[in-house]
């Protein structure tokens, strides 16, 4: 008897994964462990082993098809092999709606008609396809457009819906390439939405004056140390929000999500336990992150468990900026360009190297004072000589 192996939950919360390269064929056998297909999630690109040894019957998706966490990636053959015409199984992966299993062994051929005498015989045409039916390759579009095919009339052969219908529901008509959201820009989205309709942000904005700053003072080291101790001092935005009916959990430790910016998309790795490491091990904990990050190979725990995010996207441009917060945490940091700003000082005006900081908080759970003690604290220790 044959079976189905699932896509199975490649990391805490994944809900599916886009197919990117299969390692195996129909016909082929493989062993416990041996990589079956690569699959690209939210976080990084993953190859997906065996769970056990056996033939390959069918194959269950293409490249670029979207795989929900529990539906069929491949079918084991029977003991007694692969049948004969298994290879055309091979295809997209089938509609949400149908389940997936190996092709039927092939039917006796049927008995030919007899001849059309012209009197007595009614020829009736093929049936046609249902209105609303869709291609696995239409439905994997629609449900990248976030498109309800329910919803739609179909103007393809028999009412079949196409491609461009999907197109015309989704406002994307036209001539111009459609690029699907994939992988980190398709969980961007999500997490962006989510936070949108969850939260409740407000900004704080301030400048820090790291004139006293030495040469070659690492920016991003200084702002992850100060993020700790301004988090210790001002334990409030250091909890992870579980709901209005759960309430919040003060975290014991500052684990600092770091945003990277790639051209996949937006990755946010974890430096933990920030208060109880040196700057220079915080470093090359960065460093090696990032270097994963590129690589696209970084573990997916190592995305995970952030109680707070640094935004320092003054590398790139800006002075300030209102962010966008990930549930379960309640606050971000972002931090602008450098720059030489006219200062208040001793009674007069003065030309003082500059950083500007920005902090946005979840006003459902952090209060305006306990935000702007925080930002208090985080500009104290900015402008610490060391």
């Amino acid at each position: 008897m044959s079976d189905d192996f699932l896509l199975p939950d490649l990391a805490e919360g994944l809900a599916e994964a886009e197919i990117v390269t299969w390692h195996v064929g129909v016909g082929d056998h493989v062993v416990a462990g041996q990589p079956l297909v690569s699959v690209e999630t939210d976080k990084s690109v993953v190859e997906v082993p065996s769970p056990r040894a056996g033939t390959i019957a069918s194959i269950h998706g293409e490249p670029g098809d979207i795989v929900p966490v529990g539906a069929p990636l491949v079918t084991f053959a029977p003991a007694g092999g692969v049948p004969a015409d298994a290879g055309s199984v091979v295809g997209r992966l089938p509609s949400s709606d149908a389940a997936a299993s190996p092709a039927p062994p092939p039917a006796a051929p049927p008995a030919p008609a007899p001849a059309d005498s012209g009197a007595g015989t009614e020829r009736r045409p093929p049936a046609a396809a249902p209105a609303g039916h869709a291609s696995p390759a239409v439905r994997s579009l629609a449900h990248r457009l976030g498109v309800d095919l329910a919803g739609l009339s179909g103007t393809g052969p028999d009412g079949s819906i196409t491609r461009s219908d999907v197109e015309a529901a989704a406002g994307t008509g036209g001539t111009a390439p459609i690029e699907p959201l994939r992988g980190v820009r398709r969980a961007m989205a999500a997490n962006m939405t989510t936070s949108h309709r969850e939260v409740v942000p407000a900004t704080v904005h301030d400048l820090a004056d790291i004139s006293a700053w030495a040469e070659g003072t690492d920016p991003t080291m200084r702002l992850v140390r100060a993020i700790g101790v301004a988090a210790t001092e001002a334990p409030a935005l250091n909890v992870a929000f579980l709901g209005t009916d759960r309430g919040r959990r003060l975290q014991a430790e500052v684990h600092v999500g770091v945003a990277v910016e790639t051209d996949a998309g937006l990755f946010v790795p974890v430096l933990r336990d920030v208060t109880n490491r040196d700057v220079d091990d915080l470093r090359a904990g960065l460093d090696r992150l990032r270097a994963d990050v590129a690589a696209r190979s970084i573990p997916p725990e190592e995305l995970t468990g952030a109680t707070i995010t640094l935004s320092n996207f003054g590398m790139h441009g800006g002075l300030y900026a209102s962010m966008v917060i990930l549930p379960p945490q309640v606050a971000i940091v972002g931090a602008g360009r450098i720059h030489d700003a006219v200062v208040a000082k001793d009674g007069g005006a003065a030309v003082a190297r500059a950083l500007p900081v920005s902090l946005t908080f979840d006003h459902r759970v952090v209060t305006g004072v306990e935000a702007t003690g925080f930002l208090r604290a985080l500009l104290t220790d900015l402008q610490n000589p060391s």
